[in-house]
């Protein structure tokens, strides 16, 4: 396939999706293959796929909010893009995140709606290194099925992570930049350039491809290395530097299995590409580039488990591109102003397009068992807030959308009729994933209809 490069600066994206399609083959998995038992032929299933896409500083609830329950019920406004889609996903009401809640903590919504999102859990409010929250579901579904494909778990973002500093009333920048949590201290950096997400899955591209295999094996041998000498060296610390070289090697550990499991799947056929090297300047580009990374992630088998940060909550992006020239939580506190819950439904209803775009892909794009990627993922779209200006963190903006492989019952808006732990549904999402767990977060529940 001949090189595609970018005319006049700009990234032709259709052109270089159609180069995936043609040159990138599924890994061969032999739990996915069909294979001949006592005679008979296995049916081939696929992997249920499950991605959690955060859009930032709540909804206009009155746009958002859908009419009726059941199936029989009308969209909101600004879902209007999804409408065709109705099918394929159902919308709750009553989700809440009580550890998002001021408490005694005071102000920090926006860090602890992006921090709890994931997590159910309060942050530690701190704008040092002494960071905790807790892990957040991607991940605990990545412990469980991460082992079978060549990435544990994908993490996208628009935006640039942060790793220090204080961002919101006194809580790290850490809280408020990433949506994944290993654990309570580590927080999973998201990748916010397409062509570095695309190299975690298959490499190098264009004239660095040559050098990829030469640099897995040199990663090899320097780890091995260094985890010999970290060992010796914990021997001699005291207990907090102890746990500094403890985390440490456990990141080693993970970009060792890394290899492994590349080292397993062999040769990976890569387009002859070349990618954007920065940022698209256009958000929407951005953004529907990212999820394009993300179809392929499925598609490929790349990974079973990802998290997508649009934006970070309090981002006072501004949206020229529809007509709000002012930045997005300025106007979020919009203390009823009817212009301003305007230009808020008008970026809500950007953010439902775009999201659109990424249905409509997952639906075009063929499983491994002749179903859509679309019939084979639970895809759980949302807010840590819902209503901006009061800071609510109850009655959460939450749509779940896919089938799940025949697992999801889309196609409704479920009432909970109570406020909930959103944790409750983790609860449901993880095992239904693959993994095994009575509690997360501050789950009291599950939440089985689903």
């Amino acid at each position: 396939m001949g090189r595609i490069k970018s005319s006049g600066g700009k990234f032709d994206r259709r052109r270089f999706l159609r180069g995936v399609g043609a040159t990138v083959a599924l890994p061969c998995l032999p739990s996915l293959m069909r294979s001949a038992v006592a005679g008979k032929t296995q049916e081939i299933v696929a992997p249920l796929r499950t991605a959690f896409v955060y859009a930032p500083n709540g909804v206009n609830v009155g746009a958002w909010k859908p009419k009726g329950v059941g199936s029989d019920y009308e969209l909101g406004a600004t879902l209007a893009p999804i409408a065709e889609f109705k099918k394929d996903f159902q919308i709750f009401s009553g989700f809440k995140h009580d550890n998002a809640e001021a408490g005694q903590d005071g102000g920090g919504d926006h860090a602890r709606a992006n921090a709890t999102f994931l997590t159910g859990k309060r942050a530690k409010k701190t704008g040092g290194a002494d960071i905790r929250i807790g892990v957040s579901v991607d991940q605990v579904i990545a412990r469980a099925v991460g082992k079978d494909t060549l990435l544990p778990s994908l993490e996208l973002s628009c935006d640039e992570g942060r790793k220090s500093g204080s961002c919101d009333s006194g809580y790290a920048c850490s809280y408020q930049f990433n949506l994944s949590w290993k654990n309570e201290r580590t927080p999973m950096s998201p990748v916010s350039v397409p062509r570095q997400a695309f190299e975690r899955m298959f490499g190098a591209v264009g004239s660095d491809a040559g050098a990829t295999t030469a640099l897995r094996a040199e990663e090899k041998s320097i780890l091995d290395f260094i985890s010999e000498d970290a060992k010796q060296l914990g021997r001699k610390m005291g207990r907090n530097d102890r746990r500094k070289v403890a985390e440490y090697l456990e990141g080693i550990r993970s970009i060792e299995s890394r290899i492994q499991r590349l080292e397993k799947l062999g040769s990976r056929e890569q387009p002859d590409i070349e990618l954007p090297k920065g940022k698209p300047k256009d958000y929407s580009e951005h953004i529907r580039l990212m999820y394009d990374m993300l179809v392929i992630a499925f598609q490929t088998d790349s990974t079973r488990v990802a998290s997508f940060l649009l934006a970070h909550d309090g981002s006072n992006r501004s949206f020229k591109e529809i007509g709000v020239s002012e930045g997005h939580h300025t106007i979020s506190h919009h203390q009823r102003n009817s212009d301003k819950l305007e230009k808020i439904a008008k970026i809500d209803k950007f953010y439902a397009e775009q999201f659109g775009y990424f249905l409509k892909r997952l639906a075009e794009t063929k499983d491994i068992d002749g179903n859509s990627l679309l019939e084979n993922s639970a895809i759980l779209y949302g807010s840590g807030i819902s209503d901006p200006d009061r800071h609510d963190h109850d009655n959460l903006p939450i749509l779940l959308a896919g089938h799940g492989g025949g697992q999801l019952n889309p196609g409704r808006h479920v009432d909970l009729g109570d406020d909930i732990p959103l944790s409750n549904l983790y609860v449901e999402l993880i095992n239904r994933a693959g993994g095994n767990v009575t509690e997360f977060g501050d789950s009291n529940g599950n939440w089985s209809d689903i």
